[in-house]
């Protein structure tokens, strides 16, 4: 397996899939700031009261592109926790998934920067156990399979 960069692997708007007690998996957008995952949540979503009921999450990261044969994986566990939401970081993460321009949002996300109104908190999961793995393969060694 040859190692990647993590950092910048999780820097790129991918969706995570994170796991709770219960056990629930439901897909989210993600920050990677301070080796922690934030995942921006509120009073519409299960999650908060889930983190405080059993505050320990699983949650995976991952690409697999059939015509480039990268195949990569990143799998954090550890202590989650409900934080105060702050603007700032909030806006750096809907950044990334959708661009720089504010006004052109969907009005729901341009609404949780509001976090008074909408009662938007933070789930920040501290990766005490960090796997990153790249399974990627070169798509010009793979066989045509047979013809039927």
């Amino acid at each position: 397996m040859t190692p990647f960069d993590v950092d910048e692997f999780l820097a790129q708007p991918l969706t995570a899939r994170v796991a709770t007690d219960g056990p629930t998996v439901r897909p989210t957008w993600y920050l990677w700031e301070e080796k922690a995952f934030w995942l921006l949540s509120g009073p519409w979503s299960r999650l908060p009261g889930r983190v405080c009921a059993s505050p320990r999450l699983a949650l995976t990261v991952d690409v697999c592109d059939l015509t480039t044969g990268l195949v990569r994986q990143v799998v954090a566990s550890g202590p989650a926790e409900v934080m105060a939401f702050d603007v700032p970081r909030g806006r750096r993460k809907l950044v990334r998934y959708l661009g720089p321009d504010a006004q052109r949002w969907d009005p729901r996300f341009r609404a949780y920067l509001n976090e008074t109104a909408r009662g938007t908190v933070w789930v920040r999961l501290t990766a005490e156990s960090l796997r990153a793995k790249d399974l990627s393969y070169d798509v010009s060694s793979t066989a045509e399979p047979p013809a039927a």
